[in-house]
């Protein structure tokens, strides 16, 4: 991406948006050049790129531009206007702590422009959210709300969380590949729909994977068959092959047949040493914590 092109696609956004992002990145990625007119301008999109692309600030960075535009103009109610779908509890949770991120950036970003605070407010629903927690989020919609296919469900069967999603703008379903071809896919495509037929204005839908083929049939499944035909949906693909650095190492105790506590320990501690000393992407994070293997303290 040429600084000029990134200039171009980044007067998309609010000044505060824009101003924020050059803050932090020297320039957009390809995925997000590629992606942003497509999402700015409301219409359905697929981002296929590897993982650690910016795929996901690809997909709700004009989500939190429209909300910061409407927050200035003080026509920021206490409504949910963008939904977060993701097969796994804890990459849900690591999308919620990631989006902290930017949104404390921007309110920076305001205060340095002395521009009104705006508060965009984040909240994660799944089966682990305590009912006390559940009630918060129905009495005081966040603006975006981080779930799974199944939590979707469950609120899109209750009057007051149908009342809490009638009012979602942007849809985004993360690791899509993993969801297309199965049940667990059906039952959120019949979510999928259910909620689009809730909304007051059209739903736009985002769906990201860094593996997903064949395009043209995860665009269908994203986008519903539309009451007839499917409607149109914008498909991003910049690949999804990464260089890769391999090598072989061994812990500095000599390996044997039965590996001993001590050894293990070494192997962890080295893990965390690289993992540490690189970019991680929110996937490999909650791999980790998923698997138990390691958590990490500082990611």
């Amino acid at each position: 991406m040429t600084p000029d092109g990134g200039k171009s696609v980044l007067s998309l956004f609010h000044p505060v948006v824009a101003g924020w992002f050059t803050s932090r990145f020297a320039s957009p990625s390809a995925v997000q050049s590629a992606a942003w007119p497509a999402i700015c301008a409301g219409q359905h999109t697929l981002i296929a790129a590897p993982t650690g692309a910016g795929k996901t600030l690809a997909a709700f960075l004009a989500a939190l531009d429209e909300l910061l535009r409407r927050g200035l103009a003080g026509r920021l109610a206490n409504e949910t206007h963008v939904v977060y779908v993701s097969p796994l509890r804890a990459l849900s949770n690591d999308i919620e702590r990631n989006l902290q991120e930017p949104l404390a950036g921007i309110r920076r970003e305001l205060t340095a422009r002395g521009l009104p605070d705006v508060v965009l407010r984040t909240f994660v629903r799944t089966g682990d959210t305590p009912a006390h927690a559940r009630e918060a989020m129905v009495a005081r919609p966040p603006h975006v709300v981080v779930t799974t296919p199944e939590s979707l469900y469950i609120l899109l069967t209750s009057r007051r969380g149908r009342a809490l999603l009638r009012t979602t703008r942007t849809v985004i379903v993360d690791e899509i590949h993993a969801l297309a071809g199965n049940r667990r896919g059906v039952h959120l495509a019949l979510s999928l729909e259910r909620l689009a037929a809730l909304t007051a204005r059209p739903l736009v839908r985002i769906g990201l994977s860094a593996t997903q083929r064949p395009l043209a049939e995860v665009a269908r499944f994203l986008v519903g068959a539309g009451g007839g035909s499917p409607p149109p949906c914008t498909v991003v693909d910049v690949g999804h092959q990464r260089p890769l650095d391999l090598a072989i190492e061994v812990p500095p105790t000599p390996l044997t047949a039965v590996m001993s506590g001590e050894e293990w320990e070494e192997i962890y501690a080295r893990l965390a040493e690289l993992i540490q000393a690189h970019r991680t992407s929110p996937r490999t994070t909650a791999a980790c914590r998923a698997s138990g293997v390691w958590t990490p303290s500082s990611a």
